[in-house]
């Protein structure tokens, strides 16, 4: 799927925001600047948080409370080389029912992600710099 604009690419994130229910791992995937957290920010809005979401790119974690009594954990580990305690922080945030846990450069992490998380890959389109194209499977 082609999205034309950061607004679009919220949009869908925020549409699949809507469908989850708690317990779901979110991978995003893609370049630097490609829009992952931009996706992040969508996906906030569609479980009804209304604070600022940016990226935790320092800090690694970030969560945030949404209307429907979910809680996003929001995690880059852009900068991460090895993941020490965030595998037990992470493993641990998972088998909350009422948590989404979205992961941003996951590589490091990825023998604690369930198999059965939804990917989402967001590549750049060429000659289009506003333009991205976008892949995921639900995983479930």
């Amino acid at each position: 799927m082609i999205v034309k604009s950061v607004d679009q690419l919220k949009r869908l994130a925020w549409e699949l925001g809507k469908t989850l229910h708690g317990g779901e791992c979110v991978e995003l995937r893609g370049d630097v600047g490609a829009g992952k957290t931009t996706f992040a920010q969508g996906l906030a809005w569609g479980l009804g948080i209304t604070a600022a979401v940016n990226s935790p790119s320092f800090t690694l974690e970030k969560s945030y409370i949404g209307s429907r009594d979910l809680t996003m954990h929001h995690y880059d580990f852009y900068r991460l080389e090895d993941p020490g305690i965030m595998r037990r922080t992470i493993a641990e945030g998972l088998t909350g029912e009422k948590n989404i846990t979205v992961v941003e450069w996951a590589d490091t992490v990825k023998d604690v992600l369930p198999p059965e998380r939804i990917i989402v890959e967001i590549k750049y389109v060429a000659d289009q710099p506003e333009w991205r194209e976008i892949n995921y499977d639900t995983g479930y």
